[in-house]
């Protein structure tokens, strides 16, 4: 994709602005993104069933911005599995070969290929309202893989199902792409399936891209602080206040002094201005004493989430929530508490919300 727009309701409504995307052959892509963000009208232009308003897409350097899907060679699995109920399950599988031509014999063949592949082959007498959720998923999922597409298109193909069974396909889905080798562009706003499925993940925010990265580079380097804030579960803390010569202050709650800074974009360590200070809650750490040193934010406890291996503490800093995940809480409601951070990485977001450095360590004063 080069460039790509598509304006809706005479360019009132913009869906998707300059988006710039290459797909490398074989690559399974994750477009992540909160509701409305734009991600499935990029797969539909990706797919050829909606036209861009400017720009370009191309399939192997061929410019494909008029040809109809067919003319792509896609395959597209969607949400509500589009499933024939009339029809059986084989039917339903042979339904594009059928129409394509293929000679019996050899949609028999591939039709038997794909059912085993997907352990499916009990069920192809049955109708699609005799089947359960995730075997009709199966289903939808062999009819655009017996096609032999170029690319595979899914958009939000898990949504449907419960937490077990969305877990167990997950699994299924890449071990499909890893033995098809099949170029995958996968739409979800679930961030556990694109950290856990994808080669490189896009993640999208009102139409346009925020950033394209591998997962373990997303999670570690969030280049805005709209991705911080998205990416992790629960997301990073971002506490504001000013950046004066190597140190933030937040104010009442205190002044973070950043210890040798990394990948700095900055023309000078002490320049100035507000900023966002972003730290993960596994990198806080709480307690009721204060520091002899006296080296710690100050807070007071909102509320406790027990979670069974760990617990969610949500302290309250300057009339913001910051959340601090542990092992054993260890503190109540209303409790006085202070934070301290690790050794771990810091970030700092300018006030426009991009990166300005990731710091080694910081230390509270």
């Amino acid at each position: 994709m080069d460039g790509v727009s598509k304006y809706f309701d005479a360019g009132e409504t913009v869906a998707n602005y300059r988006l710039d995307l290459e797909v490398a052959d074989g690559e399974f892509l994750v477009i992540l993104g909160p509701s409305g963000c734009g991600k499935t009208t990029a797969l539909r232009l990706i797919a050829g069933l909606e036209t861009p308003s400017e720009g370009d897409i191309y399939f192997d350097d061929e410019r494909v911005n008029r040809r109809s899907p067919s003319d792509r060679n896609v395959a597209m699995v969607f949400q509500n599995y589009a499933l024939y109920p009339h029809m059986s399950v084989r039917e339903n599988i042979a339904y594009p070969l059928k129409i394509r031509g293929i000679p019996p014999d050899e949609r028999d063949r591939r039709i038997e290929e794909v059912t085993e592949l997907l352990h499916i082959e009990g069920q192809v007498d049955k109708h699609p309202g005799e089947l359960s959720g995730g075997q009709r998923q199966r289903v939808a999922l062999a009819r655009a893989i017996v096609r032999e597409p170029s690319v595979f298109l899914l958009d939000e193909p898990l949504s449907n199902l419960d937490a077990k069974l969305r877990q167990e396909m997950r699994s299924e889905l890449k071990r499909l792409q890893d033995e098809l080798d099949i170029t995958t562009i996968y739409v979800t706003h679930n961030q556990e399936e694109a950290m856990s499925m994808a080669d490189n993940v896009v993640v999208m925010y009102r139409g346009t891209i925020q950033q394209i990265a591998p997962p373990e580079e997303l999670y570690a380097r969030p280049r805005t602080a709209w991705v911080a804030r998205f990416i992790g579960s629960p997301p990073m803390n971002l506490f504001r206040g000013t950046r004066r010569n190597g140190a933030v202050d937040l104010g009442d709650a205190g002044t973070v002094t950043l210890d040798g800074v990394v990948g700095s974009d900055l023309e000078a360590d002490t320049a100035a201005g507000d900023v966002s200070l972003g730290v993960r809650p596994e990198d806080l750490f709480i307690s009721t004493d204060s520091p002899t040193d006296g080296n710690a934010i100050e807070g007071t406890v909102d509320t406790v989430e027990p979670l069974g291996e760990y617990a969610l503490v949500n302290v309250s800093v300057n009339d913001q929530l910051v959340t601090v995940k542990v092992s054993d809480a260890g503190v109540e409601r209303d409790d006085r508490v202070y934070l301290t951070f690790g050794d771990d990485d810091a970030y700092l977001y300018d006030e426009n919300g991009e990166l300005l450095t990731r710091t080694a360590s910081a230390k509270t004063t």
